[in-house]
């Protein structure tokens, strides 16, 4: 079974997000999505001081299966991006919590956050798929 982290929050389209106290949400797809995806072999970030609204795609994932749009799912701008996928994309698979984290926004709309699936309604969701 997928590994799903307590404190962060989800997407029914399986990013993950997690808030620190400054309103920077750090954003990366599920340890369920890189699973189904196999083998990470590419990834497209988003260009850094890029606005961008929930549920916009943003960022690509390839695997040897598939190719897979990453949705933001908070509006707000691209603060930083995780250039170290760009050499090493298989870390999203190694590390999709950790080290395999796609890029960080900061927030423009805080309500947005209320919308995610905390980590019961996602193992469901996971569930129902």
């Amino acid at each position: 079974m997928s590994k799903i982290i307590e404190d962060l929050r989800y997407t029914e389209s399986h990013e993950w997000v997690s808030v620190d106290d400054n309103g920077i949400a750090t954003v990366g797809i599920s340890d369920h999505a890189q699973e189904a995806l196999g083998d990470i072999v590419f990834v497209e970030l988003p260009e850094l001081g890029a606005t961008v609204n929930a549920r916009e795609e943003v960022a690509v994932v390839e695997s040897v299966k598939a190719a897979s749009d990453v949705y933001s799912p908070l509006s707000g701008e691209v603060t930083e991006i995780n250039e170290a996928l760009l050499d090493a994309p298989e870390t999203v698979n190694a590390s999709p919590y950790d080290n395999g984290w796609f890029f960080k926004i900061a927030i423009s709309d805080g309500v947005e956050l209320d919308e995610l699936m905390d980590a019961d309604a996602y193992a469901d969701h996971c569930d129902d798929d």
